[in-house]
């Protein structure tokens, strides 16, 4: 017998970018209930110590699981699922909620890469998601033969957060020349706020690189997530609503949700 279906999806990310893979995931599935959760007040994650970056997943984690009625979390934020994914899934959840799951983007990321003969992968991320060499890590158990040509990109986030749509276009020229160069088969946008320019990295690279950007692979993943786990589908409500919340709730941040979601929709904000 199904247990009660009142449990939601959490998207957690550290500012603004994962709420495009939430909208996308959302698109996808539209049937089920969406909690989304930004923490703009501690945004960016990048040039912090491990220590906290983890500390900060935790209470969010926790908070989405404990006052949203979450089960399933997915952390759309690169920085976080290099950091804190793992401790999560090892420690915290056995500990604290062993019937709850996190899942993160990095590994569905390589997982459609790979599913698509990809061996020549360049990843355009910030210089802590390329630092911390976690793709390559990943992508040596999949598919031992392939290869990363990492790039940080650190320009790219205060752009697009800031309306520096003008200066696009010399900035990515300048970062994708070189690792172009080097052959790809493929381009990875490792980091959410890049889908936001996915069409500018495909028309620049002439689409003759499939770019991989993570709002395309995350639904699909997730999809087949639930359809691989009839324990989990089968506590989630659905009720079609997906809710906003941010630990600091800002005019500019209020209008990327509304320039995302839709005029209607408001960003709440939680102390925790």
């Amino acid at each position: 017998m199904n247990q009660t279906r009142n449990k939601k999806i959490g998207i957690f990310d550290s500012g603004l970018g994962g709420l495009y893979v939430a909208r996308a995931v959302h698109k996808a599935m539209p049937e089920y209930d969406y909690v989304y959760m930004g923490d703009t007040m501690n945004v960016p994650y990048g040039g912090r110590s491990s220590e906290v970056i983890y500390q900060f997943s935790e209470n969010a984690i926790r908070h989405l699981f404990e006052a949203h009625a979450c089960d399933l979390v997915v952390i759309a934020c690169n920085t976080a699922s290099v950091t804190a994914l793992a401790k999560l899934q090892r420690e915290f959840l056995p500990q604290n909620y062993p019937d709850k799951r996190i899942l993160g983007v990095i590994v569905p990321t390589l997982e459609s890469a790979t599913e698509l003969g990809a061996t020549q992968i360049g990843l355009i991320a910030t210089e802590y998601t390329i630092s911390s060499k976690i793709y390559d890590e990943e992508i040596a158990k999949i598919t031992p033969s392939a290869r990363i040509f990492g790039q940080p990109t650190p320009l790219l986030v205060p752009l697009i957060e800031n309306q520096g749509e003008k200066y696009m276009d010399i900035v990515l020229n300048d970062y994708l020349e070189p690792i172009i160069e080097k052959g790809l088969d493929s381009l990875i946008l490792g980091c959410t706020h890049y889908i936001a320019i996915k069409d500018q990295v495909r028309d620049m690279t002439h689409h003759r690189v499939r770019v991989l950007s993570q709002d395309e692979i995350i639904p699909p993943k997730l999809r087949d997530y639930l359809h691989r786990h009839p324990e989990m589908e089968e506590r989630l409500s659905k009720n079609g609503t997906f809710s906003v919340f941010a630990t600091d709730v800002s005019p500019s941040f209020l209008k990327n949700v509304q320039k995302l979601m839709g005029e209607g929709y408001i960003a709440q904000q939680v102390d925790y």
